[in-house]
């Protein structure tokens, strides 16, 4: 849902998705799985089809080829952080990007409802943190 909301803002601001490289990976993810039905649902009414996206999970060389890389939960974070030290100062969480350091809670498993707090959640920090994100994007640190 991330990647996506983000690559809709991007469009939103007027970006050229020519110099973003927008991706979505799990530190713990099974590779090849569809999203959740409840994510399709709520980024379809954000206008946006999640349908064809299968999960992967992170490797050095995809990481290697991101300035920034924003995780969800802190989890995550230190996960990418201790196994590939080298790209550790490139990793946040999407919330330090708004000034903050909290989760946003994966709502696997939940309601509908937790899927579309979720999805406000990541569009209310990508909003707060789009000085922040463009920053970290171009210098590398």
């Amino acid at each position: 849902m991330a990647a996506a909301l983000f690559q809709q803002a991007l469009q939103a601001a007027g970006q050229h998705l020519d110099g973003w490289r927008v991706e979505s990976a799990g530190t713990w993810a099974a590779k090849g799985r569809p999203p959740q039905p409840e994510a399709i649902r709520a980024m379809k009414r954000r206008g946006l089809d999640i349908s064809a996206h299968r999960s992967r999970t992170l490797d050095a060389s995809l990481l290697s080829a991101f300035r920034l890389i924003l995780t969800m939960e802190p989890g995550q974070k230190e996960a990418i952080q201790v196994e590939f030290p080298g790209i550790a100062s490139r990793v946040f969480l999407l919330s330090e990007m708004a000034g903050e350091s909290k989760p946003v809670v994966d709502p696997i498993g939940k309601s509908p409802d937790e899927y579309e707090k979720t999805a406000k959640e990541i569009e209310r920090l990508l909003h707060a943190g789009w000085n922040t994100i463009f920053q970290k994007a171009a210098s590398g640190d």
